[in-house]
């Protein structure tokens, strides 16, 4: 077995056990962790390029392509040349940044040949995907100085010592007039034009520059110059890195392979990707407990996403996961908690990882209700033969309808939370859908024996909460 498949079989077994527990989740962390730093070359060709697919929105032409390159490659005694291009148009980066930088970690450490194309030229004429204007051109010391930060933040996701930096200017800067018209002649102009960010900007009126249009073939001649095997880059790239293979036929060379990587959503959940205009980010900068306190605050339906993005899970492992959440035998809070915990570890350590677990823990989730005087009380004499979601509509009045309270049960938010009469942590079970329809007093019988507990029964439902008493 592989070191990648020992540390699979290790950690699926962590995963199966509680992962409300910090002991748990502190081995967890330094198994997925020290993944950061494995060396992949052990892995077969097929085992590379499934690894790549994995994490990648496209992979062009295809996984079983990349890993007849990756065995050709090894047949000449190296490495697939794999490249990305950045353009420091920013000075903070944030978490969505870094998503390229991880999967390219992963082929550095399989053994292959790494460049990071600094687009020193690209960056003056400005990215166009996605604009729905002409964006302001950036001067040599605007370059300079978001270049001079950007580096130190993205260090703990990739080895900048293992990589080969080039600037664009190396190459576009003397490249003679005749020499790019003879490359614009065999790109149609409806190629450059189909885009649509180009189509809507036409439509609405706005400006479009010739150096926006040609910026996609700018780019391909990096590919050319650096002869790249395979080139790597977000979803947003994808045409531009597509007229990377057109080029690169026009230079007479093999077309390279494309990797494109996911655009990560935002924190807010509204759907629009992590930027910095929208506020939906994390910067790669903030403090611990700011990171653990933004994923906290995630929609559920973005943890696997989270977790796929920024750790070295494996399908496998989110699989198990996954399950785990859908039979109901791993709270979501818990996971979100150990998602939390892994981008804090790879950003500031593990120590940091765990304290900022248990102060998230102190100021959120150990509050006590005994200490509310004012919570609704429904006593189990009086409504104990009544279903929860009726008790939930007509006594409690906290849900409009059963259907509204069996819906919060639906999405894991219907509990039944016990703080012992000894003073220990609050415990709590997640009530399913079908429970919801089931008498309160029977309910609440069978998860006080499932707890094991004796204490104040609480019953709360989304953030509200109500005293159960007379058990």
């Amino acid at each position: 077995m592989t070191r990648l498949g020992d540390s699979v079989r290790r950690a699926t077994a962590l995963l199966a056990q509680d992962l409300s527990s910090d002991a748990t989740v502190e081995q967890l962390l330094t198994e997925t962790g020290s993944r950061r730093y494995m060396d992949l070359a052990d892995l077969s060709a097929k085992d590379q390029a499934e690894l790549i697919a994995s994490r990648s929105v496209e992979l062009l032409p295809g996984a079983e392509k990349l890993a007849e390159q990756i065995e050709a490659r090894r047949a000449e005694g190296r490495g697939l040349h794999v490249k990305l291009g950045i353009d420091p148009t920013g000075a903070e980066v944030h978490l969505g940044h870094a998503v390229p930088f991880i999967v390219l970690s992963r082929f550095q450490r399989m053994g292959h040949d790494v460049t990071v194309l600094i687009g020193d030229i690209t960056a003056k004429i400005g990215d166009p995907s996605g604009r729905t204007a002409e964006r302001p051109p950036l001067t040599d010391e605007d370059i300079a100085r978001n270049l001079s930060t950007y580096r130190e933040q993205v260090r703990p996701f990739f080895d900048f010592e293992r990589v080969r930096f080039v600037h664009n200017s190396e190459w576009l800067a003397g490249i003679t007039l005749p020499r790019l018209i003879g490359i614009l002649a065999q790109v149609p102009a409806s190629q450059l034009l189909q885009r649509e960010d180009f189509r809507n900007r036409l439509a609405a009126g706005s400006g479009l520059t010739m150096s926006e249009l040609i910026y996609p073939v700018a780019m391909a001649i990096d590919s050319a110059e650096l002869h790249c095997d395979l080139e790597l880059g977000g979803v947003d790239q994808l045409l531009n890195m597509q007229m990377g293979r057109r080029v690169m036929e026009i230079y007479g060379q093999q077309p390279q392979l494309i990797a494109a990587m996911p655009l990560i959503e935002g924190t807010d959940g509204s759907g629009a990707k992590m930027s910095k205009s929208k506020g939906n980010y994390i910067a790669l900068t903030a403090r611990p407990d700011d990171v653990f306190g933004k994923i906290m605050s995630i929609p559920d339906r973005l943890m696997v996403t989270y977790l796929r993005a920024w750790t070295e899970w494996t399908d496998a492992e989110l699989d198990v996961v996954s399950a785990r959440i859908e039979e109901r035998s791993l709270h979501p809070m818990d996971l979100k908690k150990v998602l939390a915990g892994e981008v804090v570890s790879a950003l500031h350590g593990q120590e940091a990882a765990m304290a900022a677990r248990a102060g998230f823990v102190a100021q959120f989730s150990k509050k006590s209700f005994t200490d509310v005087e004012t919570l609704p009380v429904v006593d189990v004499a009086e409504h104990g033969g009544e279903g929860i979601a009726a008790v939930l509509t007509k006594v409690l009045r906290f849900t409009p309808s059963a259907s509204a309270a069996r819906r919060i049960a639906k999405q894991n938010g219907l509990r039944m939370v016990v703080e012992p009469a000894d003073g220990g942590e609050q415990r709590a079970v997640v009530l399913a859908e079908g429970e919801a329809l089931r008498p309160l007093a029977e309910v609440a019988a069978e998860k006080l024996a499932e707890l094991d507990v004796r204490g104040s029964v609480y019953l709360k439902a989304g953030r509200k909460v109500a005293e159960v008493r007379g058990l």
